[in-house]
């Protein structure tokens, strides 16, 4: 079935789901190029920086989970158009920010309604689309994802070059209002499943438990780890978590099944994921803000840096998911992110003065082949070791994992840069980035389980 034997229904629903996708996945990428114009104008430095990445972090990956139950109880698409409605108003909030604390609570509220679009845009589509249509549409939506993260940074540095880091924020609204006029044309009857009940304590419980940690890590740099307002959140923080993995043992409805990391690739593959885009996390945020900071770089050249990155992923990893499915997932994503790792490691030449053409782009082109041969493989891996009928939450567990990940990375750069950027502790993250990418891929080669084979007995 192609686009055009879609019925009208049909394909406002792709339309709606990829658009209000491409909004919170473009919100993602475009915000590290224009970190370092938000700190010269409201301050407060890489702390300032951290927490207008992970205010937004804290919600989204703790929430992702509850939204995906709220989809189920409330309706795809009243979720989704409360999401895409929040989205735009705390865009135009965030654009107009008179400060950094108003910047980074209005952050946060903004990662809330990017929980709400991420779940419920997915859920739309299998709930609309049947065999291999449905394939077809989830491909068209990733591929809709996938040129957010490749125009957000070049929007976001010609953006911050042009007019303003504002704009950054306000030119959400485009999209969100287009969305907004597809919801409306769409005479689509709502899903709503019956007897779901929404853990909201496991939700409070998640929150807390990733919100004092991570804050405990980004102050301890200005407020020492020894002083009460450090060690009451990271304490507490981590009674919370714990608490939480407890409650989704033990509720009857968890927003986060246990069960499924026992399954050998679902457990394994979630590991190798959190290793792997925390490394992402804080590569693509010290590469951006070093080359304007220390190197000079303007925004728009910083975000052009990585752009060799999006174009080997749009046209490799469709290849290297089709030699995954032919030869098993397991060394695809054992070698990809030792590649990737090695990519970061070529990069620590680089001082106050950079030579882009020897210094960063080969690093750029080595981890971005990795890249493009770990992604497809690790989602085949991970969502092809679950049933169809698990893929929901299974997918929606696996970018939880990657967000959080993410958010914990990014708090502890403070920790290693020292309190600022320097070519010194632009290596120091390159370091530890390398090293999470080389670990992800030894934990795939001892655990992933190729299908139809034997597990390696080392990790039996």
């Amino acid at each position: 079935m192609t686009t055009a034997a879609l019925s009208r229904d049909q394909r406002l629903v792709l339309g709606t789901a990829i658009l209000a996708s491409f909004v919170a996945f473009l919100d993602g990428s475009v915000i590290n190029v224009a970190l370092p114009a938000i700190s010269r104008e409201l301050g407060g430095g890489i702390v300032t920086q951290q927490w207008v990445v992970d205010a937004y972090l804290i919600t989204l990956g703790s929430l992702i989970l509850l939204a995906g139950s709220l989809s189920d109880v409330l309706g795809r698409i009243v979720i989704l158009r409360v999401g895409i409605i929040g989205f735009g108003v705390t865009s135009l909030l965030c654009a107009v920010a008179p400060g950094p604390e108003f910047l980074i609570v209005m952050r946060g509220v903004q990662g809330i309604a990017g929980a709400l679009l991420v779940p419920s845009s997915l859920a739309l589509i299998t709930s609309t689309f049947e065999g291999p249509a449905r394939s077809r549409a989830i491909g068209q939506w990733t591929a809709g994802t996938t040129v957010a993260f490749l125009t957000g940074p070049l929007l976001g540095g010609a953006l911050v070059d042009s007019v303003g880091w504002r704009w950054v924020f306000a030119i959400n609204v485009l999209p969100i209002a287009v969305t907004l006029v597809l919801l409306a044309l769409l005479h689509h009857r709502d899903a709503r499943e019956p007897g779901v009940r929404i853990d909201l304590l496991g939700a409070a419980l998640c929150v807390v438990g990733l919100g004092g940690p991570v804050y405990a890590l980004i102050e301890q740099g200005r407020l020492g780890w020894g002083t009460p307002v450090i060690l009451v959140p990271l304490v507490v923080g981590l009674l919370a978590f714990a608490a939480f993995l407890w409650r989704q043992r033990v509720a009857r409805q968890p927003l986060m099944p246990l069960g499924l990391f026992a399954v050998r690739n679902f457990g394994i593959g979630n590991i190798s994921t959190a290793l792997i885009y925390a490394a992402l996390s804080i590569g693509g945020f010290i590469i951006v803000v070093f080359l304007q900071q220390v190197a000079g770089f303007p925004a728009t050249l910083a975000a052009l840096s990585l752009l060799p990155l999006g174009i080997l992923n749009i046209t490799l990893s469709t290849w290297f998911g089709s030699l995954a499915g032919r030869y098993g997932p397991r060394w695809f994503m054992a070698i990809g992110p030792i590649v990737a790792g090695i990519g970061y490691l070529l990069m620590i030449g680089a001082g106050d003065r950079v030579d882009y053409l020897t210094q960063i782009l080969p690093g750029v082109l080595l981890f971005g082949l990795g890249l493009a041969a770990t992604v497809a493989p690790l989602t085949a891996a991970i969502l092809g070791s679950i049933s169809e009928a698990q893929s929901g939450i299974g997918s929606a567990i696996n970018n939880a994992v990657s967000r959080v990940a993410g958010l914990i990375a990014i708090a502890f750069i403070g920790v290693i840069l020292g309190g600022q950027v320097t070519a010194a502790g632009f290596h120091r993250v390159l370091i530890v980035a390398a090293a999470l990418l080389i670990a992800g891929g030894v934990v795939a080669a001892l655990g992933i389980r190729t299908p139809g084979g034997k597990a390696p007995s080392s990790a039996g």
